[in-house]
């Protein structure tokens, strides 16, 4: 590569490093801001306390748990580079351990400062609904999402552009020849893929162990303080009532950062692989072997399809700080035209963005074929959006159904819940199948599929900072409720918690979305990697593969579930223990033990997330080593379809009994109380393991397997021989 080359190369990367920089320079500004600001009611700030102590001891031990587990499998990654492998695929070994272990700490670092930030919002957003309305309650749940929004991308940008650029100077990207400096791309490309792998780690950790601590609590809380003592929700008289604001943060507040944060990170990395085939089709092989060389030229091309990836991404995070500007910029006095408008205003700069970027880096059609598929990504995304808004909302029949359903019994409640849950993949999968042809059709490959994963995510800053406030908003509510505030104020926090509930179910259709296109990626990205033209379903290695994924999903959201059940069971004996024991506390003359509460949800998620997780690590690999590169290929498969249809099922289910519940509640129906809010509040404790817990679990799941997959090809490779020579 000439001089002039390396250094635009250098520039483009600089750029988006310098992008992701800004945004974390401004998540700190948002967060002294936020900081600031302080709470004078006592009441309030008493339970603020209580929160944040119960987050903090169980993040503290959550994370003591991750780093023994990232040591092991880094020095696992580290141990491959004992294994010979084709020249050119030097990616697994020690270079992946530490990209591996940078994702890990970025990953970490951006949920650990999102989640003290989301606690800290808490008493505020109630303090401002009580001083000064919906507009400061507005801006100051919001900030508090977006700090977790922009450090995600901030961090995940910054860590992966760097990495990339050194590994690849240090592969040899600087030398004069294209063929080295091709190789040298390969080489930082499979590194780099450690790094999501690292991202994958804590993701996984977050969601099945936020999502066991929040549910235990939720399922304890609602059955004995709802159903059987017959208070209201967030009654400060309910032992487990601030186990379950603290499992709102750890949940939903990190839970959800880190899933984005994993789909955004492989989705950049599932372009960067498939950029370098995107413009030569040439066998890798057959250039990493020596048998062909790369032209400046076709070299050229190739770099400005691994680069443009990242200048998408940038352009992004630009339009993330800009839309949690816009939303800062004045009064709102509806929530949700404020996060909508907040959302466009980010789509519409990163087409802007994505356009100029396509009009620089490629020409003719090729320029508009690759901003067409960013701008499909876009599309699907918000589609998804309103599916899952569609299914969820008590705006629409299908809430509503549900909630008439309840009138007749628990039974009913169940059926109609399942029914919506099964009938709302259709529409999610149109949604995703028409983005999958359409961006393929767009560029002609792979590539473009990829683009439109990286087009989705491209708005996780926004999409981060905007699902983040439900969880403040709801909190605030609760706090408010405990601090006994007046009418007014929770009329405040419940319009916020309203918009946040539409929020979240909106988060987790685009969660699922984006796991869906972004492990459709990386599938893509390991079969040029593996060096498979096709995956031949008559194998009957392909075949076993293939049942075994389709599995998968199964098993594990079973051991989710069944995790969520044994905790909450404990939470619900402690809950009726505390009552039994001190009258004190319905009178209102005693406070409960909410530590002892808190103590159980911590000690069941820990001891729960660990074997799904090893469940998710270590399958692909065993799968690998015994079935070979089109047995873990056909593994992929099943687990993708299967995971994506669960996923959607369980998540729009969820959210539909949820609202059906809040439907009710509200006064339809016989209101609180009735029999038929008996029977919504059966359906709601069903749906929040399927919700909160196992489905968007599953979003991982199959980003974790895809990226464990991608990192493993050069060994798969290696031992594929002997593999042939023993089953021959």
């Amino acid at each position: 590569m000439s001089f002039d080359q390396l250094s635009t190369t250098a520039l483009f990367i600089g750029i988006a490093m310098a992008l992701a920089v800004i945004a974390m320079l401004y998540a700190w500004v948002l967060n002294r801001k936020l900081l600031k600001i302080a709470v004078t009611h006592e009441r309030i700030d008493e339970i603020g306390n209580y929160i944040y102590e119960g987050a903090m001891a169980f993040m503290r031990r959550q994370y003591r748990i991750i780093f023994y587990f990232a040591i092991v499998v880094a020095t696992v990654l580290a141990l491959t580079e004992l294994i010979p492998t084709l020249r050119g695929s030097e990616g697994v070994g020690w270079r992946s351990a530490i990209a591996f272990l940078f994702g890990a700490l970025f990953s970490g670092l951006a949920g650990w400062a999102g989640m003290i930030t989301a606690i800290k919002a808490n008493s505020r957003t109630a303090q401002a609904a009580n001083e000064a309305g919906m507009p400061a309650a507005l801006r100051v749940a919001f900030s508090g999402g977006s700090v977790m929004g922009l450090s995600v991308v901030g961090l995940s940008l910054f860590g992966l552009a760097g990495l990339f650029f050194t590994f690849y100077f240090l592969f040899g990207g600087n030398s004069g020849d294209p063929t080295t400096q091709y190789i040298a791309m390969v080489n930082a490309v499979h590194t780099v893929a450690g790094y999501g792998l690292g991202a994958s780690l804590i993701a996984l950790f977050s969601r099945v162990g936020g999502g066991i601590f929040t549910k235990a609590a939720d399922v304890g809380a609602d059955l004995v303080g709802k159903v059987e003592a017959g208070i209201p929700e967030d009654d400060a008289r309910n032992p487990a009532v601030i186990a379950d604001n603290v499992g709102d943060n750890v949940g939903d507040v990190a839970g959800l950062g880190s899933d984005l944060t994993e789909s955004y990170i492989g989705s950049i990395i599932s372009a960067l692989t498939l950029g370098i085939y995107a413009f030569v089709h040439i066998n890798p092989a057959d250039i990493l072997t020596g048998g062909v060389l790369i032209t400046n030229e076709d070299f050229a091309g190739i770099m400005r399809s691994v680069l443009f990836p990242l200048m998408v991404a940038g352009a992004g995070v630009l339009a993330a700080i800009l839309a949690v500007a816009f939303i800062r910029l004045r009064d709102w006095l509806r929530p949700q035209r404020a996060l909508a408008i907040s959302t466009y205003v980010a789509v519409a700069f990163t087409m802007l963005a994505t356009l100029i970027f396509s009009l620089l880096m490629f020409e003719g059609l090729r320029a508009w074929g690759v901003f067409g598929a960013v701008g499909i990504g876009l599309l699907v995304g918000l589609a998804i959006g309103f599916i899952a808004e569609y299914y969820t909302s008590n705006d629409y029949k299908h809430v509503r159904d549900i909630a008439e359903q309840s009138t007749t019994g628990h039974a009913t409640n169940i059926i109609a819940g399942f029914g919506v849950g099964m009938q709302s993949t259709f529409l999610s999968v149109v949604a995703l199948v028409s983005g999958i042809v359409i961006s393929y059709l767009l560029t002609g490959d792979m590539y473009g599929i990829a683009l439109a994963a990286v087009g989705m995510l491209s708005t996780a800053g926004i999409t981060i900072s905007v699902d983040a406030y439900g969880p403040i908003a709801d909190n605030a509510g609760g706090i408010a409720q405990m601090s006994h505030l007046d009418e007014d104020v929770r009329k405040v926090t419940d319009k916020l918690d309203s918009v946040g509930n539409t929020t979240a179910a909106i988060g987790k259709g685009f969660a699922i979305g984006s796991a869906a296109l972004t492990s459709i990626g990386l599938f893509f990205a390991f079969e040029k990697a593996a060096g498979l033209s096709a995956v031949d379903i008559l194998e009957p290695g392909v075949i076993v593969g293939v049942f075994l994924g389709g599995m998968l999903p199964f098993l594990f959201s079973s051991l989710v579930i069944k995790s969520v059940g044994r905790a909450a069971s404990k939470m619900i004996e402690e809950v009726r223990r505390q009552f039994q024991a001190d009258p004190g506390i319905m009178a209102g003359t005693s406070l409960p033990d909410y530590a002892a509460c808190v103590d159980i949800s911590t000690k069941a998620a820990l001891k729960e997330m660990i074997l799904p997780a090893m469940l998710a690590v270590f399958t692909p690999i065993i799968a690998g080593l015994t079935l070979g590169a089109q047995g873990l290929a056909g593994l992929l498969v099943g687990a993708l379809v299967s995971s994506i249809m669960l996923a959607v099922f369980m998540a729009n289910a969820g959210g539909a009994w949820d609202n059906a519940k809040k439907y009710i509640e509200e006064g339809h129906l016989g209101g609180k109380g009735s029999d038929a809010h008996k029977a919504a509040v059966t359906g709601d404790t069903v749906g929040d393991p399927f919700k909160d817990t196992a489905g968007p679990s599953l979003d991982i799941l199959i980003k974790l397997m895809s990226i464990v997959s991608l990192i493993i090809v050069p060994v798969v490779i290696s031992i594929e021989p002997l593999l042939h020579f023993l089953f021959k």
